[in-house]
Protein backbone atom coordinates (compact mmCIF):
# COMPACT_ATOMS: atom_id res chain seq x y z
CA UNK A 1 0.00 0.00 0.00
CA UNK A 2 1.07 3.48 -1.24
CA UNK A 3 1.67 6.30 1.42
CA UNK A 4 -1.54 8.14 1.50
CA UNK A 5 -1.59 12.00 -0.49
CA UNK A 6 0.62 14.21 2.16
CA UNK A 7 0.27 17.25 -0.19
CA UNK A 8 3.57 18.79 1.71
CA UNK A 9 5.87 16.91 3.75
CA UNK A 10 7.47 19.25 6.73
CA UNK A 11 10.74 18.32 7.90
CA UNK A 12 11.60 19.46 11.54
CA UNK A 13 15.35 19.67 12.27
CA UNK A 14 14.48 19.35 15.91
CA UNK A 15 15.20 23.04 16.44
CA UNK A 16 11.79 23.72 18.22
CA UNK A 17 13.98 21.58 21.42
CA UNK A 18 16.36 25.22 21.56
CA UNK A 19 13.28 27.60 21.63
CA UNK A 20 12.07 28.10 24.91
CA UNK A 21 14.45 28.45 28.51
CA UNK A 22 16.03 25.91 30.22
CA UNK A 23 13.57 23.73 31.38
CA UNK A 24 11.68 23.76 28.70
CA UNK A 25 8.06 22.29 29.37
CA UNK A 26 6.75 19.27 27.04
CA UNK A 27 3.39 21.58 26.26
CA UNK A 28 5.99 24.64 25.09
CA UNK A 29 7.81 21.99 22.94
CA UNK A 30 4.82 20.50 20.92
CA UNK A 31 3.36 24.12 20.64
CA UNK A 32 6.69 25.34 19.05
CA UNK A 33 6.70 21.90 16.37
CA UNK A 34 3.31 21.64 15.24
CA UNK A 35 2.28 25.56 15.40
CA UNK A 36 3.06 26.33 11.67
CA UNK A 37 1.64 22.72 10.68
CA UNK A 38 -1.75 22.83 12.23
CA UNK A 39 -4.42 23.98 9.21
CA UNK A 40 -2.47 23.65 6.61
CA UNK A 41 -1.88 21.44 3.49
CA UNK A 42 0.77 19.36 5.65
CA UNK A 43 0.04 15.96 5.67
CA UNK A 44 3.08 14.46 6.86
CA UNK A 45 6.13 15.57 9.46
CA UNK A 46 9.37 14.46 9.13
CA UNK A 47 11.04 15.00 13.21
CA UNK A 48 14.77 14.89 12.86
CA UNK A 49 15.63 12.61 15.87
CA UNK A 50 18.60 14.07 16.08
CA UNK A 51 22.21 13.53 14.19
CA UNK A 52 25.20 11.52 15.99
CA UNK A 53 23.82 11.51 19.47
CA UNK A 54 20.90 9.93 21.07
CA UNK A 55 17.57 12.30 22.35
CA UNK A 56 16.20 9.28 24.14
CA UNK A 57 17.06 6.35 26.59
CA UNK A 58 19.68 4.59 24.18
CA UNK A 59 21.63 1.01 23.42
CA UNK A 60 23.42 1.51 20.87
CA UNK A 61 24.41 5.79 20.74
CA UNK A 62 26.04 8.15 23.35
CA UNK A 63 23.61 10.95 25.06
CA UNK A 64 23.74 14.08 23.59
CA UNK A 65 26.03 16.02 25.78
CA UNK A 66 27.47 13.61 27.43
CA UNK A 67 31.06 13.82 25.35
CA UNK A 68 31.98 17.32 27.17
CA UNK A 69 29.96 16.13 30.86
CA UNK A 70 27.33 18.51 29.55
CA UNK A 71 29.77 21.49 29.66
CA UNK A 72 28.65 23.21 26.22
CA UNK A 73 30.28 25.58 23.43
CA UNK A 74 27.88 28.25 23.49
CA UNK A 75 24.63 29.12 24.82
CA UNK A 76 22.26 27.80 22.00
CA UNK A 77 24.05 24.43 22.48
CA UNK A 78 23.36 24.27 26.45
CA UNK A 79 19.96 25.46 25.85
CA UNK A 80 19.05 22.82 23.27
CA UNK A 81 20.56 19.71 24.98
CA UNK A 82 19.32 21.01 28.37
CA UNK A 83 16.46 20.83 27.59
CA UNK A 84 16.00 17.47 26.12
CA UNK A 85 18.16 16.40 29.09
CA UNK A 86 15.53 17.90 31.39
CA UNK A 87 12.37 16.16 29.70
CA UNK A 88 14.39 12.87 29.80
CA UNK A 89 14.56 13.19 33.66
CA UNK A 90 11.16 13.85 34.16
CA UNK A 91 10.10 10.59 32.73
CA UNK A 92 9.25 12.54 29.57
CA UNK A 93 9.83 11.37 25.87
CA UNK A 94 9.64 14.07 23.19
CA UNK A 95 9.95 11.38 20.64
CA UNK A 96 6.63 9.74 21.67
CA UNK A 97 5.57 13.03 22.41
CA UNK A 98 5.75 14.31 18.82
CA UNK A 99 4.43 11.22 17.50
CA UNK A 100 1.07 11.30 19.81
CA UNK A 101 0.64 14.99 19.20
CA UNK A 102 0.60 14.93 15.41
CA UNK A 103 -1.46 11.75 15.36
CA UNK A 104 -3.79 14.01 17.11
CA UNK A 105 -3.67 16.19 14.51
CA UNK A 106 -4.11 13.77 11.37
CA UNK A 107 -0.60 13.79 10.47
CA UNK A 108 2.19 10.89 9.48
CA UNK A 109 5.04 11.37 11.47
CA UNK A 110 8.19 10.25 10.17
CA UNK A 111 11.39 9.68 12.02
CA UNK A 112 14.06 11.76 9.91
CA UNK A 113 17.62 10.63 10.26
CA UNK A 114 20.82 12.70 8.73
CA UNK A 115 22.83 9.81 7.27
CA UNK A 116 26.23 12.00 7.79
CA UNK A 117 25.21 15.70 8.95
CA UNK A 118 28.72 17.35 9.36
CA UNK A 119 27.92 21.03 10.85
CA UNK A 120 31.73 20.74 12.42
CA UNK A 121 32.27 23.93 10.62
CA UNK A 122 35.33 22.64 8.78
CA UNK A 123 37.21 20.53 11.48
CA UNK A 124 40.07 18.93 10.42
CA UNK A 125 40.57 15.08 12.11
CA UNK A 126 44.19 16.74 13.70
CA UNK A 127 41.18 18.94 15.35
CA UNK A 128 39.48 15.96 17.18
CA UNK A 129 41.84 15.71 19.89
CA UNK A 130 40.63 19.35 21.31
CA UNK A 131 37.00 20.16 19.22
CA UNK A 132 34.65 21.22 21.71
CA UNK A 133 31.21 20.45 19.80
CA UNK A 134 28.09 19.30 21.57
CA UNK A 135 27.54 16.41 18.29
CA UNK A 136 30.62 15.25 18.55
CA UNK A 137 30.82 11.42 19.79
CA UNK A 138 33.45 9.30 21.69
CA UNK A 139 33.01 7.23 18.65
CA UNK A 140 34.35 9.60 16.30
CA UNK A 141 36.99 10.92 18.30
CA UNK A 142 38.31 7.24 18.64
CA UNK A 143 37.85 6.09 15.15
CA UNK A 144 39.97 8.51 12.89
CA UNK A 145 40.58 6.31 10.25
CA UNK A 146 36.70 5.79 9.98
CA UNK A 147 36.38 9.77 8.54
CA UNK A 148 36.68 11.08 4.79
CA UNK A 149 39.82 13.71 6.04
CA UNK A 150 41.33 14.97 2.77
CA UNK A 151 39.34 12.48 0.79
CA UNK A 152 36.27 14.81 0.31
CA UNK A 153 35.79 18.47 0.17
CA UNK A 154 38.09 19.96 2.64
CA UNK A 155 34.67 21.57 4.74
CA UNK A 156 33.37 18.21 5.18
CA UNK A 157 36.70 16.04 6.41
CA UNK A 158 35.06 14.75 9.60
CA UNK A 159 32.34 13.03 7.76
CA UNK A 160 31.58 9.06 7.92
CA UNK A 161 33.07 7.10 5.23
CA UNK A 162 30.95 4.81 4.12
CA UNK A 163 33.21 2.22 2.46
CA UNK A 164 34.09 1.18 6.05
CA UNK A 165 31.64 -1.74 7.35
CA UNK A 166 31.85 -0.54 10.80
CA UNK A 167 29.86 2.72 9.65
CA UNK A 168 27.63 1.22 7.90
CA UNK A 169 26.58 -1.39 10.60
CA UNK A 170 26.96 2.15 12.81
CA UNK A 171 24.27 3.95 11.23
CA UNK A 172 22.12 1.02 10.96
CA UNK A 173 21.81 0.09 14.23
CA UNK A 174 21.12 3.70 14.65
CA UNK A 175 18.05 3.23 12.24
CA UNK A 176 17.36 0.10 13.75
CA UNK A 177 16.79 1.31 17.30
CA UNK A 178 14.86 4.00 16.94
CA UNK A 179 12.29 2.47 14.37
CA UNK A 180 12.04 -0.13 16.73
CA UNK A 181 11.56 2.36 19.62
CA UNK A 182 8.61 4.32 18.68
CA UNK A 183 5.24 4.06 16.64
CA UNK A 184 6.31 5.92 13.57
CA UNK A 185 4.12 5.98 10.47
CA UNK A 186 7.64 5.43 8.40
CA UNK A 187 11.62 6.59 8.12
CA UNK A 188 13.46 9.22 6.09
CA UNK A 189 17.19 8.24 5.14
CA UNK A 190 18.37 11.69 4.71
CA UNK A 191 21.70 11.22 2.18
CA UNK A 192 21.77 14.66 1.59
CA UNK A 193 22.77 16.17 5.16
CA UNK A 194 25.23 15.90 4.07
CA UNK A 195 25.90 14.13 0.52
CA UNK A 196 29.69 13.61 0.87
CA UNK A 197 30.41 9.81 1.73
CA UNK A 198 32.93 8.06 0.08
CA UNK A 199 36.42 9.41 -1.16
CA UNK A 200 35.21 11.93 -3.52
CA UNK A 201 36.83 9.86 -7.04
CA UNK A 202 35.79 6.57 -5.79
CA UNK A 203 31.61 7.34 -5.02
CA UNK A 204 30.00 6.26 -8.17
CA UNK A 205 31.92 2.65 -7.78
CA UNK A 206 31.12 2.34 -4.18
CA UNK A 207 27.34 3.16 -4.79
CA UNK A 208 26.57 -0.80 -4.06
CA UNK A 209 27.81 0.30 -0.53
CA UNK A 210 24.45 2.35 -0.03
CA UNK A 211 22.20 0.40 -1.97
CA UNK A 212 22.93 -1.94 1.01
CA UNK A 213 21.85 -0.08 3.47
CA UNK A 214 18.62 1.20 1.90
CA UNK A 215 18.37 -2.73 1.06
CA UNK A 216 18.44 -3.64 4.27
CA UNK A 217 16.66 -0.58 5.71
CA UNK A 218 13.93 -1.71 3.61
CA UNK A 219 14.16 -5.66 4.58
CA UNK A 220 13.62 -3.55 8.21
CA UNK A 221 10.63 -1.37 7.51
CA UNK A 222 9.53 -4.59 5.68
CA UNK A 223 9.59 -6.78 9.10
CA UNK A 224 8.02 -3.30 10.85
CA UNK A 225 4.76 -3.76 8.58
CA UNK A 226 4.03 -7.18 9.06
CA UNK A 227 4.96 -6.96 12.90
CA UNK A 228 2.57 -3.77 13.41
CA UNK A 229 -0.21 -5.23 10.71
CA UNK A 230 0.03 -1.37 8.97
CA UNK A 231 2.82 -0.23 6.52
CA UNK A 232 5.89 1.36 7.92
CA UNK A 233 6.76 3.35 5.06
CA UNK A 234 10.51 4.25 3.74
CA UNK A 235 11.18 7.69 2.54
CA UNK A 236 14.49 9.25 1.01
CA UNK A 237 16.17 12.33 -0.12
CA UNK A 238 18.66 12.33 -2.70
CA UNK A 239 20.05 14.71 -5.02
CA UNK A 240 18.18 17.06 -7.93
CA UNK A 241 19.33 15.55 -10.62
CA UNK A 242 20.64 12.03 -11.72
CA UNK A 243 24.31 12.56 -12.28
CA UNK A 244 24.31 13.95 -9.54
CA UNK A 245 23.03 11.33 -7.66
CA UNK A 246 25.44 9.00 -9.58
CA UNK A 247 28.81 11.35 -8.76
CA UNK A 248 27.85 10.98 -4.88
CA UNK A 249 26.76 7.14 -4.62
CA UNK A 250 23.33 6.88 -5.08
CA UNK A 251 21.86 4.06 -7.41
CA UNK A 252 18.21 5.61 -7.88
CA UNK A 253 17.17 3.32 -10.93
CA UNK A 254 18.62 0.28 -8.39
CA UNK A 255 16.22 1.45 -5.40
CA UNK A 256 13.49 2.45 -7.73
CA UNK A 257 13.49 -1.20 -9.51
CA UNK A 258 14.12 -2.97 -6.08
CA UNK A 259 11.17 -1.09 -4.52
CA UNK A 260 13.83 -0.17 -1.67
CA UNK A 261 11.77 3.60 -1.31
CA UNK A 262 8.03 4.37 -0.91
CA UNK A 263 9.17 8.47 -1.09
CA UNK A 264 11.62 10.12 -3.42
CA UNK A 265 12.76 13.54 -2.35
CA UNK A 266 15.01 14.95 -4.97
CA UNK A 267 16.63 18.42 -3.34
CA UNK A 268 19.23 20.18 -3.17
CA UNK A 269 22.33 19.53 -0.67
CA UNK A 270 23.03 23.11 0.51
CA UNK A 271 19.71 25.78 -0.16
CA UNK A 272 16.84 25.69 -2.38
CA UNK A 273 17.74 24.18 -5.81
CA UNK A 274 15.58 25.27 -7.42
CA UNK A 275 16.47 22.77 -10.89
CA UNK A 276 15.51 19.88 -9.84
CA UNK A 277 15.08 17.12 -12.67
CA UNK A 278 11.65 16.39 -11.48
CA UNK A 279 10.48 14.97 -14.85
CA UNK A 280 13.11 12.22 -14.40
CA UNK A 281 12.44 11.05 -11.12
CA UNK A 282 8.68 10.72 -12.18
CA UNK A 283 9.65 9.15 -15.42
CA UNK A 284 11.89 6.54 -13.45
CA UNK A 285 8.85 5.93 -10.95
CA UNK A 286 6.34 4.91 -13.83
CA UNK A 287 4.46 2.03 -13.23
CA UNK A 288 5.17 2.11 -9.36
CA UNK A 289 3.95 3.07 -6.40
CA UNK A 290 6.91 5.20 -5.30
CA UNK A 291 5.91 9.06 -4.77
CA UNK A 292 7.94 11.84 -5.60
CA UNK A 293 8.07 15.02 -3.77
CA UNK A 294 10.55 17.39 -4.79
CA UNK A 295 12.32 19.29 -2.15
CA UNK A 296 12.89 22.95 -0.88
CA UNK A 297 15.64 24.06 1.15
CA UNK A 298 15.12 27.54 3.84
CA UNK A 299 16.17 29.63 1.15
CA UNK A 300 17.72 30.28 -2.08
CA UNK A 301 21.12 30.97 -2.22
CA UNK A 302 21.05 33.66 -5.04
CA UNK A 303 22.39 36.98 -3.96
CA UNK A 304 18.99 39.64 -3.58
CA UNK A 305 19.25 42.13 -5.99
CA UNK A 306 15.13 42.73 -5.66
CA UNK A 307 13.24 44.38 -6.80
CA UNK A 308 10.66 43.37 -4.72
CA UNK A 309 11.45 43.43 -0.96
CA UNK A 310 13.32 39.53 0.24
CA UNK A 311 10.54 38.32 1.78
CA UNK A 312 7.78 38.84 -1.07
CA UNK A 313 10.50 37.82 -3.68
CA UNK A 314 10.99 34.37 -1.64
CA UNK A 315 7.12 34.05 -1.70
CA UNK A 316 7.01 34.81 -5.44
CA UNK A 317 9.91 32.34 -6.53
CA UNK A 318 8.38 29.39 -3.88
CA UNK A 319 5.16 29.47 -6.12
CA UNK A 320 6.44 29.66 -9.34
CA UNK A 321 9.06 26.34 -8.38
CA UNK A 322 6.19 24.70 -6.57
CA UNK A 323 3.62 24.94 -9.66
CA UNK A 324 6.38 24.10 -11.81
CA UNK A 325 7.29 20.90 -10.12
CA UNK A 326 3.27 19.75 -9.87
CA UNK A 327 3.18 20.52 -13.90
CA UNK A 328 5.89 18.19 -14.32
CA UNK A 329 4.08 15.01 -12.37
CA UNK A 330 5.48 15.69 -8.41
CA UNK A 331 2.96 14.19 -6.31
CA UNK A 332 3.57 16.71 -3.73
CA UNK A 333 5.97 19.30 -2.21
CA UNK A 334 8.83 18.85 0.67
CA UNK A 335 9.98 21.20 2.95
CA UNK A 336 13.39 21.48 4.71
CA UNK A 337 14.56 24.07 6.99
CA UNK A 338 11.26 26.74 6.96
CA UNK A 339 11.55 27.47 10.59
CA UNK A 340 8.78 29.16 11.27
CA UNK A 341 5.94 30.37 13.94
CA UNK A 342 2.73 29.87 13.50
CA UNK A 343 1.90 33.03 10.78
CA UNK A 344 5.20 32.96 9.44
CA UNK A 345 5.05 30.64 6.32
CA UNK A 346 1.15 29.62 6.82
CA UNK A 347 0.43 31.61 3.18
CA UNK A 348 2.57 29.46 1.51
CA UNK A 349 2.25 26.00 3.90
CA UNK A 350 -1.61 26.42 2.88
CA UNK A 351 -0.69 26.94 -1.11
CA UNK A 352 2.36 24.86 -2.20
CA UNK A 353 0.49 21.55 -2.27
CA UNK A 354 -1.47 21.66 -5.08
CA UNK A 355 -1.65 23.01 -8.27
CA UNK A 356 -5.59 24.27 -7.43
CA UNK A 357 -3.91 26.33 -4.62
CA UNK A 358 -1.64 27.86 -6.62
CA UNK A 359 -3.75 29.10 -9.84
CA UNK A 360 -4.15 32.84 -10.03
CA UNK A 361 -1.48 33.54 -7.35
CA UNK A 362 1.63 36.30 -8.39
CA UNK A 363 5.13 34.28 -9.09
CA UNK A 364 8.00 34.83 -10.45
CA UNK A 365 9.75 32.01 -12.93
CA UNK A 366 13.65 32.54 -12.74
CA UNK A 367 16.81 31.17 -14.49
CA UNK A 368 18.68 29.33 -11.99
CA UNK A 369 21.58 30.40 -10.39
CA UNK A 370 25.05 29.00 -10.26
CA UNK A 371 26.21 29.69 -6.30
CA UNK A 372 29.74 28.70 -5.12
CA UNK A 373 31.38 29.26 -2.26
CA UNK A 374 34.92 28.98 -2.29
CA UNK A 375 36.28 30.25 0.84
CA UNK A 376 34.73 30.63 4.65
CA UNK A 377 32.08 28.98 6.17
CA UNK A 378 29.86 25.86 3.81
CA UNK A 379 32.69 26.28 1.54
CA UNK A 380 32.37 23.55 -0.99
CA UNK A 381 29.01 22.60 0.06
CA UNK A 382 27.37 24.28 -2.94
CA UNK A 383 29.47 22.30 -5.39
CA UNK A 384 26.81 19.55 -5.74
CA UNK A 385 23.90 21.92 -6.49
CA UNK A 386 22.66 23.98 -9.38
CA UNK A 387 25.14 22.39 -11.24
CA UNK A 388 23.30 23.79 -14.81
CA UNK A 389 22.58 27.31 -13.57
CA UNK A 390 22.22 29.38 -16.39
CA UNK A 391 23.29 33.07 -14.45
CA UNK A 392 25.75 34.39 -13.88
CA UNK A 393 27.16 35.26 -17.57
CA UNK A 394 29.04 37.68 -19.05
CA UNK A 395 27.73 38.50 -22.39
CA UNK A 396 31.25 39.05 -24.75
CA UNK A 397 31.13 40.11 -28.74
CA UNK A 398 29.99 36.83 -30.86
CA UNK A 399 31.12 36.35 -34.36
CA UNK A 400 28.04 35.06 -35.53
CA UNK A 401 25.36 37.37 -33.13
CA UNK A 402 25.08 34.82 -30.59
CA UNK A 403 24.19 35.25 -27.19
CA UNK A 404 23.97 32.75 -23.36
CA UNK A 405 19.83 31.34 -23.99
CA UNK A 406 18.10 31.02 -20.98
CA UNK A 407 15.05 28.37 -20.64
CA UNK A 408 12.16 29.30 -18.32
CA UNK A 409 9.58 26.71 -17.95
CA UNK A 410 6.34 28.58 -16.90
CA UNK A 411 3.62 26.22 -15.12
CA UNK A 412 0.53 29.01 -15.11
CA UNK A 413 -2.72 27.79 -17.53
CA UNK A 414 -3.39 31.56 -18.42
CA UNK A 415 -7.34 31.86 -18.99
CA UNK A 416 -9.26 35.05 -21.21
CA UNK A 417 -12.04 35.13 -17.57
CA UNK A 418 -8.84 35.80 -15.30
CA UNK A 419 -5.72 37.63 -17.64
CA UNK A 420 -2.78 38.34 -15.53
CA UNK A 421 -0.28 40.90 -16.46
CA UNK A 422 2.85 39.03 -17.71
CA UNK A 423 6.49 40.81 -17.75
CA UNK A 424 10.02 39.55 -18.75
CA UNK A 425 13.02 41.02 -17.04
CA UNK A 426 16.54 41.09 -17.32
CA UNK A 427 19.14 42.46 -14.78
CA UNK A 428 22.78 43.61 -16.39
CA UNK A 429 24.99 44.48 -13.94
CA UNK A 430 27.71 46.82 -14.82
CA UNK A 431 25.40 48.84 -17.52
CA UNK A 432 25.49 52.53 -19.00
CA UNK A 433 23.96 54.35 -21.96
CA UNK A 434 24.95 53.29 -24.62
CA UNK A 435 25.33 49.60 -24.32
CA UNK A 436 22.75 47.92 -26.82
CA UNK A 437 21.66 44.12 -25.91
CA UNK A 438 19.30 42.72 -27.97
CA UNK A 439 16.28 39.97 -26.30
CA UNK A 440 14.77 37.61 -28.10
CA UNK A 441 11.80 34.87 -26.89
CA UNK A 442 11.31 32.14 -28.41
CA UNK A 443 13.61 33.33 -31.16
CA UNK A 444 11.21 36.50 -31.55
CA UNK A 445 13.38 40.27 -30.98
CA UNK A 446 11.35 42.05 -28.78
CA UNK A 447 10.53 45.43 -29.26
CA UNK A 448 12.72 48.21 -27.05
CA UNK A 449 12.38 47.50 -23.07
CA UNK A 450 11.82 50.48 -20.19
CA UNK A 451 14.35 50.64 -17.57
CA UNK A 452 14.74 50.86 -13.91
CA UNK A 453 17.93 51.17 -12.71
CA UNK A 454 18.67 48.49 -8.99
CA UNK A 455 19.10 50.72 -6.29
CA UNK A 456 19.37 48.01 -4.26
CA UNK A 457 22.70 48.97 -2.97
CA UNK A 458 22.09 52.32 -2.42
CA UNK A 459 20.51 52.07 1.51
CA UNK A 460 21.08 55.99 1.86
CA UNK A 461 18.54 56.76 -1.54
CA UNK A 462 20.55 59.21 -2.69
CA UNK A 463 21.75 58.31 -6.35
CA UNK A 464 20.04 58.69 -9.46
CA UNK A 465 21.77 56.12 -10.93
CA UNK A 466 23.63 52.64 -10.37
CA UNK A 467 25.57 49.96 -11.92
CA UNK A 468 23.00 47.80 -12.59
CA UNK A 469 19.89 48.03 -14.46
CA UNK A 470 16.53 45.77 -14.70
CA UNK A 471 15.62 45.73 -18.64
CA UNK A 472 11.64 45.55 -18.47
CA UNK A 473 9.23 43.85 -21.54
CA UNK A 474 5.37 42.94 -21.68
CA UNK A 475 4.39 40.13 -22.43
CA UNK A 476 1.20 38.61 -23.94
CA UNK A 477 -0.77 35.28 -23.00
CA UNK A 478 0.10 34.09 -25.84
CA UNK A 479 3.71 34.23 -25.28
CA UNK A 480 3.27 33.01 -22.14
CA UNK A 481 1.64 30.07 -22.56
CA UNK A 482 1.94 27.46 -19.88
CA UNK A 483 5.66 25.63 -21.24
CA UNK A 484 9.04 25.78 -22.27
CA UNK A 485 10.68 28.98 -23.22
CA UNK A 486 13.32 30.53 -24.72
CA UNK A 487 14.79 33.91 -23.64
CA UNK A 488 18.63 35.28 -25.53
CA UNK A 489 20.12 37.77 -24.96
CA UNK A 490 23.17 38.90 -27.34
CA UNK A 491 25.82 42.11 -27.00
CA UNK A 492 25.25 44.29 -29.81
CA UNK A 493 27.42 47.03 -28.55
CA UNK A 494 29.62 47.40 -25.51
CA UNK A 495 29.96 51.10 -24.22
CA UNK A 496 33.76 51.68 -25.55
CA UNK A 497 35.36 53.31 -22.58
CA UNK A 498 34.19 50.33 -20.34
CA UNK A 499 36.76 47.45 -20.14
CA UNK A 500 34.69 45.26 -17.99
CA UNK A 501 32.33 43.03 -18.90
CA UNK A 502 28.74 43.80 -18.91
CA UNK A 503 27.12 40.65 -16.95
CA UNK A 504 23.94 39.07 -16.92
CA UNK A 505 23.13 38.17 -13.30
CA UNK A 506 18.85 37.44 -13.71
CA UNK A 507 16.22 36.53 -16.15
CA UNK A 508 12.93 36.59 -14.42
CA UNK A 509 8.92 36.38 -15.80
CA UNK A 510 6.75 38.29 -13.24
CA UNK A 511 2.82 36.94 -13.52
CA UNK A 512 0.56 39.00 -11.31
CA UNK A 513 -1.99 36.37 -11.36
Amino acid sequence: MPPPKYHIIYNWDGAPHGYSETPQSMGAFLEKTYAPLKDTQVGAHFWCVGEHAARWDSDVLEMLGDVHNQTYENAASYTFTENIRHMLERGEDPQQAVIERGHDLGLHVYASIRMNDNHFNGAQIDDLSTLHHTELTRLRIEHPEWLLGDQTSEWFALSWNFAVPEVREHRYAHIKEICEKYDWDGVELDWQRHAFHFPQEDAYRLRYLLTDLQRAVRRLTDELTTKRGRPFYLATRVAGTQEMCNNIGYDIPTWINEGLVDILTPAGGAATDPSLDVPAFVDLCKGTDIQVYPGFDGGLPDPFVGPEDAETKNRLRTRAIAARYHKNGADGIYVFNWHANRDSRRELLSQIGTPDTLRHTDKIYAATHRFIVKEGEWRGAYRIDRTLGEVPIPLKRTLTSDGPTIELDLADEITAEHPPQIELRIRLDQWVKGDEVEVKWDKTILPEPTFDYCMIHDPHHISDVSSAVWQRYTLTPVQAAAGRHTVQIILNRRHSQLACDLVLTDVEVMING
